[in-house]
């Protein structure tokens, strides 16, 4: 079974977090949300989650690491000031980077893209990436694309809140293939 980590952090977007626990879940994606501090987290629109676990406690059961099992994908959902706290996390940061690393598939959305990938961990050099709109001013070295949902390599990057469907599906055929993506927008997207 694949598996997946989807971060949340105090301001996260509440549709670019959940669409991605929802999908993946219908999907047969084994899902754990992490918590950047207290596993009580609240969302930029003041919708309050309980997390799987905290990313210190994930990090303390050799998650993510050389130490322990790795997931198959890590989501980092946009939202203000959500971004920037994940950004601000060494904890969250390292997950991040160790996925990349070891050539895992690495999601983000929104604000997620330039704060977190390219602020945070750099990791967007010489990729194609799309975010929200004006975010792509902060980022150099990198392509930016106006499309809604965009795939390079093992990354996987979007647009915006309306977008968050879509790029749980392009999430879904990374992990699972082209069947399963078509089968949930079959179902969920309705086309």
């Amino acid at each position: 079974m694949k598996r997946a980590c989807v971060f949340l952090a105090e301001g996260f977007e509440e549709v670019e977090a959940l669409t991605p626990v929802d999908y993946l879940r219908r999907s047969g994606v084994e899902v754990t949300t992490l918590a950047i501090g207290s596993l009580r987290v609240t969302g930029s629109h003041g919708i309050e989650v309980l997390a799987d676990l905290s990313v210190a406690q994930a990090l303390a059961m050799g998650e993510a690491t050389d130490r322990g099992g790795s997931w198959d994908a890590v989501v980092v959902p946009g939202g203000q000031p959500g971004s920037r706290n994940i950004a601000a996390s060494k904890e969250a940061t390292a997950i991040i980077l160790h996925q990349a690393a070891r050539g895992g598939l690495v999601a983000a959305i929104c604000a997620a893209p330039a704060v977190v990938l390219h602020g945070a961990c750099g990791l967007l050099a010489g990729r194609r990436f799309t975010g929200y709109p004006g975010t792509e001013a902060s980022v150099t070295g990198a392509t930016f694309v106006p499309d809604r949902v965009v795939v390079d390599g093992n990354f996987v990057t979007a647009r915006a809140a309306g977008a968050a469907g879509e790029f749980s599906v392009a999430i879904v055929e990374a992990l699972l293939g082209r069947e399963a993506a078509r089968e949930l927008a079959g179902k969920v997207l309705l086309g």
